[in-house]
C-alpha cells in the first residue's frame, strides 16, 4: 500500500486492533490491513473455512458440554475445574468480580483495573495480586516461585509450548484466551481454570445463558487437535527473532521479551506514518508507556511488508 499523508489516523484504543477505523479511514478493505497492534498466533490454523463448515450450528442454542471436555482433556484438568467464556475478557471479567479486591502492579493489562472492585496497594489476607504471565505489556515470563491469586496467561502457551504452568492446582484461579492462540479474535472464546469445581460453578452462575456461541463451541474441538503447543512457540521464536533483527537494521532499539510481541521504545512516532501505510503497531500510553510501541510477530511474509514499510518512514 502506498502512503497516505493526507490521511487522518484514527486515534488508538485502549486495547489495538484497530484495523477497521483505519481502514474506513484510508477507505480500503480490511483484509489490507496489516494490524500488528493485535496480537494473535502467527501460525494458526484457518479457523475461517473451519467456521464455515459449522455454520449450521446458528440454528441451535449452543450447548458447551463437548467443548468443555474436549478443553478439559487437552489440558489435563478435570472438566469440573473449567469454564468457557465468551474470549478471555469475560473470564477476566468473572474472575475480577469474583475475587473484587486485588493488587495490581503496573504496567499490566488493563482489564483486571477496569473490573475489579477496587484495587489495592498492598496484599493481605484473602487479598492476593492478579498477574498476567507472561507479563502484558513487557513480555517477561514469571519466575517459578513467583504466586498470584489469579494469573492471565492468554500468551504462555505460545511463549511456553504448555497450556499452563500449573497454578490451578496450586490454589490460583487461571484464565486464558483462545482466541488468541487460533488468531480467531472475532469467534470470542476463552476459558477460566480453577482450583476446585465449586468455584467454577460460582462463576458460571455469574454468567448468561449461552455466553459462548454454537460457531466457537462446534469447532473448538477440531481446532484443539490441530493445536501444536511446542512446535508454534518455536516457530513464534524464530519469527520473533527475525522481528528484532529488521526492527534493529533500522536502528530501533528493542526490548528482549518471551511473548510474540515485541516493545520498541522511544518509537511512539512511528505509529502514525506506518497507519498512513496500512500498517498499525500497538501504541503502550494504556500501560503507561507513553513513548512505546508494541509490534505483535508476524508472519514472515508480513515481515517483509512491515520491512518495506519502516524503509519509507526511516530511510538508511
Amino acid at each position: 500500500m502506498t502512503d497516505r499523508p493526507e490521511v487522518a489516523v484514527p486515534a488508538p484504543g485502549p486495547h489495538g486492533g484497530d484495523a477497521r477505523a483505519l481502514a474506513r479511514a484510508l477507505r480500503v478493505p480490511t483484509s489490507e490491513i496489516l494490524d500488528l497492534s493485535a496480537t494473535m498466533n502467527p501460525v494458526a490454523p484457518d479457523v475461517a473455512r473451519l467456521v464455515r463448515a459449522a455454520a449450521e450450528e446458528v440454528r441451535v442454542y449452543p450447548d458447551a458440554r463437548e467443548a468443555t471436555e474436549a478443553l478439559a482433556g487437552e489440558i489435563g484438568i478435570e472438566p469440573e475445574r473449567v469454564l468457557l467464556t465468551n474470549g478471555g475478557a469475560e473470564a477476566i471479567a468473572l474472575v475480577a468480580q469474583a475475587l473484587a479486591r486485588a493488587v495490581v502492579v503496573e504496567p499490566e493489562f488493563s482489564l483486571w483495573r477496569r473490573h475489579l472492585e477496587s484495587v489495592v496497594a498492598e496484599p493481605s489476607e484473602g487479598t492476593g495480586r492478579v498477574r498476567s504471565n507472561p507479563n502484558n505489556p513487557t513480555g517477561t515470563l514469571a519466575g517459578p516461585d513467583e504466586r498470584a491469586a489469579a494469573w492471565d496467561e492468554a500468551f504462555y502457551p505460545l511463549a511456553t509450548g504448555r497450556w499452563t504452568r500449573g497454578d490451578a492446582s496450586r490454589g490460583a484461579i487461571v484464565v486464558g484466551s483462545l482466541t488468541k492462540l487460533f488468531s480467531c479474535p472475532g469467534l470470542r472464546i476463552g476459558y477460566v481454570l480453577t482450583p476446585d469445581a465449586d468455584l467454577a460453578e460460582r462463576l458460571s452462575a455469574r454468567q448468561p445463558n449461552w455466553s459462548v456461541n454454537g460457531l466457537a463451541l462446534a469447532v473448538l474441538p477440531e481446532l484443539l487437535e490441530r493445536a501444536d503447543l511446542p512446535s508454534w512457540s518455536r516457530e513464534v521464536l524464530a519469527l520473533r527473532s527475525d522481528l528484532a533483527a529488521v526492527l534493529g537494521r533500522w536502528g530501533f532499539q528493542v526490548v528482549a521479551s518471551d511473548a510474540p510481541w515485541v516493545l520498541v521504545p522511544g518509537a511512539a512516532w512511528l505509529r502514525d506514518p506506518l497507519a498512513r501505510q496500512g500498517v498499525l503497531v500497538r501504541d503502550c500510553a494504556s500501560f503507561g508507556l507513553h513513548d512505546t510501541v508494541r509490534i505483535a510477530v508476524p508472519r514472515a511474509a508480513e515481515l517483509v511488508r512491515l520491512e518495506a514499510a519502516l524503509g519509507r518512514v526511516r530511510p538508511a
